[in-house]
């Protein structure tokens, strides 16, 4: 490839081309925040369930998550469900969009540590709180969804944001079974170029990240503070 100058021009060339697939990556992003949450929400149920076997189950699926490479997994699921879908469930899924096995890849992947995040949470609310509700009369989902819960989603906020900028980041892999996001039409960019103009492109790829990372932890600050208690006066 030819040496040329840095060109900071092509940055502001490049963005409009990029924005528009800021909707793909934020519908992996949001789909798999809302999916991985239902899903981790019962991992951490099941972990804290009087059910051994439950218990035990939880503890094994966050485990082999934790050990497999993000990539590792999307490729087992974009190659390894169509196969079992067609063997034992007789369904042929070959022909289903990519984003349906990034979103399936993506939820198994962000459930592993939103569940400890939540389970964490869970634990950090005093239990006494959630019996004295019961004893007044409260039901047992009426104490949790009343006192337990948003005591809890108040301490779960700043890892569940954590959780939430990482998933962003291992979005682009998504690239590697043809999915066409940001990273990817970033990536088409350059072999459009011939490699050329690469740095410029994924600088602004990286701001454009940057400025995504940080409307996350101003969002998730704003909805502590919010839902925070106020503090009593000394």
């Amino acid at each position: 490839m030819e040496w040329r100058p840095f060109s900071p021009e092509y940055l502001l060339e490049v963005l409009p081309v990029l924005l528009p697939f800021l909707g793909v990556t934020l519908t992996v992003t949001v789909g798999t925040i809302v999916f991985g949450s239902l899903l981790g929400g019962l991992l951490a149920w099941a972990g804290k369930s009087r059910s051994r076997l439950l218990a035990v189950l939880s503890r094994v699926y966050i485990y082999i998550i934790r050990c497999t490479p993000s990539i590792v997994l999307l490729f087992i699921v974009f190659y390894g469900l169509p196969k079992f879908c067609l063997e034992v469930l007789e369904t042929d899924i070959n022909a289903y969009d990519k984003i349906f096995f990034v979103l399936v890849s993506f939820t198994l992947l962000f459930a592993a540590p939103i569940s400890e995040v939540m389970r964490s949470a869970w634990e950090a609310v005093d239990r006494g709180q959630y019996e004295a509700a019961v004893s007044i009369g409260l039901s047992p989902g009426q104490a949790f969804f009343h006192i337990v819960l948003p005591q809890a989603a108040v301490v779960a906020l700043p890892n569940f944001g954590n959780a939430v900028i990482n998933l962003m980041k291992e979005g682009a892999l998504a690239y590697t079974i043809g999915l066409v996001d940001m990273i990817g039409k970033g990536q088409l960019i350059i072999s459009h170029n011939y490699g050329a103009y690469a740095l410029e492109t994924y600088l602004a790829l990286a701001a454009i990240y940057l400025v995504l990372t940080v409307g996350v932890e101003k969002l998730c600050r704003y909805l502590e503070r919010s839902f925070s208690p106020p503090r009593s006066a000394a």
